[in-house]
């Protein structure tokens, strides 16, 4: 039912895109060295539009909103057909557990946008990567995805604890690690190889999740209630049969109540790929040309046509018996072109902001937040739909972890091999108020989570919309100076 989904999505995503802070909107400028603190214009990163700035008022803006319209559509057919079918299959060849793969590979292909963006800051810009910018996204990643999550599922998805308890603690030590960094505006390369190093330790744990798990469960099941209830459905449960011994050397004994890939007792090469409800891997996939039966799905697939015919000549299609084996190519082109995508819905908003008159401010905390947070939205929203609630939180917050990663590499290669005579110098102003935010929102969705029985249903979505929302507006007036002392303007 993934098309009927679309346009709501594509709604609540226009609507709920706000709270991240786009690199290009906050990349301060020459004047930052003076301490005024200007911000750059958004537009000023972008190639020069089609329409000049009177012909977008009399009308032409129209056409930079359906190209909007159109690239969201675009994101959502490669997120459906290519980026999870591979990413259900690399899980199944590395016997990964539906959260590790939503921390790990999810993660990474669906926070491709940020990665791009901060290399661009890096090497082509010059310009601060915009902290705040990927420290900003994050109540957005947090709040208003588990809000997409909550209120566009029909399906209440179940969550287990370690997962979600693992991913918060470690955004939690890396969003401290990046504040303690840049506190005193300079950034050294020893400084940025340690945040690769928590990063490093991160996917460490990720290695050993399942007997760090389970060590923790039993020290901590006679006073944590989840804790227990886990135990016990554990128990309940028989453990899973691994890889047969003649696939090669990585054998898996057993893995956790997952609530939805690994759930069936069967061997790995035999499941079906759950997502897409296929019954037996053999049975080749229909093809996406083959037209939908509804009428509004029949409207949506005539419309996306040219988008389905260029992604299918473009990435192989690996839920395919022919194509199998390319999952990790499909995996790879499908994030290159969610990044692509990205960088076009950006671009337009940005511009379709300006010609409204959205002062700069408010359009890094709102309309330009749509553009890299739609892959994670998505995504997020497609999985928790299947009853995957653990991959869905995974990704959310595993995407975090990883957006402060992206801040590392750039900054790594900058310092160790670029120029490597002094620091780079960053703009940290309003530091603590985003420190604050990111903290409590950490601790929000954690607590929300519990006291909601560890499931993601309508009342947590609706939840998480309230708190998102006072988020932002506490922001927005942030930003514009109404509350602290952060006076931003516009560069010249």
């Amino acid at each position: 039912g993934t098309a009927e989904m679309r346009p709501l999505l594509l709604g609540l995503l226009l609507l709920g895109a706000s709270g991240q802070r786009v690199a290009r909107a906050q990349i301060p400028g020459a004047d930052s060295d003076n301490g005024t603190g200007c911000v750059l214009s958004a537009s000023s990163e972008f190639p020069e539009g089609f329409f000049t700035p009177q012909e977008r008022k009399d009308g032409g803006i129209v056409i930079y909103f359906l190209i909007i319209l159109y690239m969201f559509l675009a994101v959502s057919i490669v997120c459906d057909d290519y980026f999870l079918p591979s990413l259900e299959i690399i899980s199944q060849s590395l016997g990964l557990s539906q959260d590790v793969a939503g921390a790990t590979f999810m993660a990474a292909g669906s926070s491709a946008p940020e990665l791009v963006t901060a290399f661009l800051g890096v090497f082509v810009t010059k310009g601060d990567i915009g902290i705040s910018t990927i420290l900003g996204s994050a109540i957005y990643n947090l709040l208003g995805i588990s809000a997409a999550c909550g209120l566009l599922s029909s399906m209440v998805s179940r969550l287990s604890c370690w997962p979600l308890f693992r991913d918060c603690l470690a955004y939690t030590i890396s969003v401290a690690a990046v504040l303690a960094m840049i506190s005193d505006n300079r950034i050294y390369w020893y400084e940025s190889a340690s945040l690769l190093l928590v990063y490093g330790c991160y996917i460490l744990v990720l290695c050993f999740d399942i007997k760090i798990n389970q060590y923790i469960m039993r020290k901590f099941s006679p006073c944590c209630t989840c804790f227990t209830k886990a135990m016990e459905e554990n128990a309940e449960q028989q453990p899973l049969v691994g890889w047969r011994e003649d696939s090669g050397p990585l054998i898996r004994q057993q893995s956790r109540t997952d609530s939805g890939i690994f759930q069936d007792e069967l061997d790995y090469s035999q499941l079906s790929t759950s997502l897409h409800g296929l019954d037996e891997i053999s049975e080749d996939h229909p093809s996406v040309f083959s037209v939908p039966e509804a009428d509004l799905k029949r409207i949506l697939w005539v419309l996306s046509l040219p988008l389905i015919t260029v992604f299918y000549v473009t990435i192989p299609d690996c839920r395919r018996q022919f194509w199998r084996n390319w999952f990790m190519v499909t995996f790879l082109i499908s994030a290159a072109w969610i990044s692509a995508i990205t960088y076009v819905l950006v671009w337009m908003v940005t511009i379709a902001g300006e010609t409204l008159g959205i002062p700069e401010s408010i359009m890094g905390l709102t309309l330009l937040a749509a553009g890299t947070s739609v892959p994670d939205t998505v995504a997020s929203v497609l999985v928790a739909r299947k009853g995957n609630g653990d991959m869905a939180m995974s990704n959310i917050v595993g995407s975090n972890v990883f957006d402060m990663l992206c801040l590392g590499i750039p900054w790594f290669i900058r310092t160790a091999f670029i120029s490597t005579s002094g620091p780079i110098e960053v703009n940290s102003s309003g530091l603590t108020y985003t420190a604050v935010s990111l903290i409590c929102s950490v601790v929000f969705i954690f607590l929300a989570v519990h006291l909601n029985g560890w499931k993601i249903d309508k009342k947590l979505g609706a939840i998480s919309l309230v708190l998102y929302l006072v988020f932002t507006v506490l922001s927005i007036l942030y930003e514009l100076g109404i509350i602290g002392n952060n006076p931003t303007r516009v560069c010249g």
